[in-house]
């Protein structure tokens, strides 16, 4: 009996520490993701020049140049239309650009951490796995 608690206590510990390590991990992913849209935007400038296509998180694509650029986001304008369409940098899911004046390209796609949190689930899995039958593998 004291066998199966332990174990059970040691799988629970387990999990909780790796779960704990990949949610602060994806929180720091997030910010460098971030700095670096903001920093692809920041080297095409603003101004007609800076042509620009985002995809977004919600499957949306735009299309234009970047009228201006603030600590949160941009503004794309679509040449066409006039539309102005305001982008917070944690929306963005893929960036392509370039700026015909300063030569400046920029191609930025992002790839969501679902496959980080498959791994996690499946290391934590097999840890507890092998844990268990570590401890509770009858002895001769």
């Amino acid at each position: 009996m004291f066998k199966k608690t332990l174990s059970f206590a040691l799988i629970v510990l387990l999990i909780n520490v790796i779960g704990l390590s990949s949610a602060y991990s994806q929180e720091d992913k997030q910010v460098r993701l971030i700095e670096k849209v903001r920093e692809n935007v920041r080297k095409l400038g603003v101004g007609e020049a800076a042509q620009i296509e985002v995809k977004l998180m919600d499957g949306r694509k735009i299309k234009g140049y970047i009228r201006e650029t603030s600590e949160d986001g941009f503004i794309v304008v679509d040449a066409k239309t006039s539309a102005a369409t305001t982008v917070d940098y944690s929306q963005v899911k893929q960036i392509k650009g370039r700026n015909r004046l300063t030569a400046a390209k920029v191609g930025l796609e992002i790839v969501k951490g679902v496959v980080i949190f498959a791994v996690v689930g499946v290391i934590a899995t097999v840890a507890a796995a092998v844990l268990v039958n570590v401890l509770l593998k009858p002895r001769n």
